[in-house]
C-alpha cells in the first residue's frame, strides 16, 4: 500500500479520503456513479458522464481525465504510468476499508 499511498499524495492538493475539498471525497468511490456525492458541485460533464467507478473506469480516467470526460473541472493531467495507476487504485480500494472511510 505504501507505493499507492505515495502516489495518492499527488491527489491531496484537491482531494481527501473522507471529506470534500476542491474535489470530491474518495471514500466509497468504487461502485459509485460519477458526479453523485451529495452536496458536492460537479461539472455538468461529470454529472452526465454515466460513469460507474470501478478499476477499469478509474484506470481510464486517471490516465487522461479530460479525454475521458471533456468539460470536467478536474485539471490534473493524469497519471501516465500504468503501474502507478494500478498502485493508486489498489490503495484507494484498501483505503475504503479503513476506519477513516467507515465513519
Amino acid at each position: 500500500m505504501q507505493r499507492g499511498e505515495q502516489i495518492y499524495a499527488r491527489c491531496l492538493a484537491c482531494h481527501a479520503l473522507a471529506h470534500d475539498r476542491v474535489g470530491p471525497r474518495h471514500c466509497g468511490l468504487f461502485g459509485r456513479l460519477a458526479g453523485s456525492v451529495p452536496g458536492y458541485e460537479y461539472s455538468q460533464a461529470m454529472k452526465h458522464s454515466r460513469i460507474s467507478w470501478n478499476e477499469k473506469t478509474l484506470d481510464r480516467f486517471l490516465a487522461k481525465p479530460l479525454a475521458m470526460v471533456p468539460g470536467s473541472t478536474m485539471t490534473y493531467d493524469g497519471v501516465p504510468e500504468p503501474k502507478d495507476r494500478a498502485d493508486l487504485i489498489a490503495y484507494l480500494k484498501r483505503a475504503d476499508q479503513t476506519p477513516e472511510c467507515r465513519k
